[in-house]
């Protein structure tokens, strides 16, 4: 109507509306060069992180989880150096189990871990309370206790072995001269444990220290402060301000500590020379890891020493376990 008003007036009539794209078109536009970008864009920002982390576990997966799984598929078979594998079940792991070499090997694990341990995270928690207060040459005193750790396994327990040497080693020179006898530290089983401790504990404890004193220089200087105003000795805010502040850190060091007890190879085999990689004479002093070289290497029973091996593996895991369970316990107290 406003059409026929306006061509009565003698106006114009409007253009016409130009016509709607076809879908089609639509469709070519969003597909352009700028829609491909986009998409190119999303791609890129969803797959270069994949990208970057696929070494990893393309490593992981050829060092890590195929001998994994493959120790495993061993440890169910009977296999010889050179051999074809015969399908045996279980039949390793019930060896083990009635295996008299087995459980010595796996106390004196236990042993040599335990008198290892405990001296050794108790001189480092004395280093590390000494270290964190001013002293002079503080820098170099934290620098002098980690050169245990920065000497090779070869040259310290070669030295050792000569320090615990039952003819003319030093040791024994000492002992003697106190009016103590000399001590067959190699034969005897005992006195070859201490010895493999000493050498355990002399490489690690300064390691350990420092990881102490870390902790210690993150605990807030106010506890102290307060701790000395309530007359608190030195000896009192070491044990009851110093310890319970870095009992996580305690607790790591231990659980580090016995898994590194666990797979101990190289200082009872050098320390034993000749007869290291049976523990001695009398194998007073294999290890699990010891026993495990031994079935393999020595031996050829490959389906054993993996057998071994998933032993082993279980302990750490049973040791992670523990460790998980107790880390969340605390963390309950402390949410509490």
């Amino acid at each position: 109507m406003a059409t026929s008003v306006r061509a009565e007036r003698g106006g114009t009539p409007p253009p016409p509306a130009p016509p709607s794209p076809p879908a089609s078109r639509g469709r070519r536009r969003r597909s352009g060069p700028g829609g491909w970008r986009s998409t190119l864009y999303r791609w890129d920002v969803k797959a270069i992180p994949y990208v970057f982390i696929t070494p990893f576990f393309l490593t992981f997966a050829a060092f890590g989880l195929f001998p994994l799984i493959y120790t495993g598929w061993l440890s169910l078979n009977r296999v010889e150096l050179g051999g074809t594998p015969e399908w045996k079940g279980l039949e390793n792991y019930t060896d083990l189990a009635t295996s008299e070499f087995f459980w010595n090997a796996l106390l004196n694990t236990f042993t040599i871990g335990v008198i290892s341990t405990v001296p050794q995270l108790l001189m480092a928690l004395g280093l590390a309370h000494l270290l964190n207060y001013k002293l002079r040459g503080r820098g170099f005193f934290r620098v002098a206790i980690l050169a245990p750790y920065a000497t090779s396994i070869a040259a310290a327990t070669l030295v050792f072995a000569q320090l615990f040497n039952t003819d003319y080693g030093m040791i024994n020179g000492v002992l003697d001269w106190v009016g103590i006898g000399p001590i067959d530290w190699k034969n005897s089983k005992w006195p070859a444990q201490i010895a493999i401790s000493v050498i355990v504990t002399w490489r690690w404890t300064g390691y350990n220290a420092l990881i102490y004193l870390a902790a210690m220089q993150a605990v807030p200087q106010d506890l102290y402060e307060a701790a000395s105003l309530d007359g608190a000795s030195r000896w009192r805010q070491f044990i009851s301000v110093t310890i319970p502040s870095i009992r996580p850190t305690i607790f790591f060091t231990i659980i580090v500590s016995t898994i590194g007890a666990t797979q101990l190879f190289g200082e009872p085999m050098l320390f034993g020379g000749s007869v290291g990689i049976s523990g001695g004479s009398g194998h007073q002093f294999q290890t699990l890891s010891l026993l495990m070289y031994e079935k393999g290497w020595i031996t050829g029973a490959l389906g054993s020493a993996s057998a071994i091996a998933w032993v082993m593996l279980a302990l750490l895991l049973l040791i992670g376990g523990i460790q998980a369970l107790v880390s969340r316990r605390n963390r309950k107290k402390l949410g509490d």
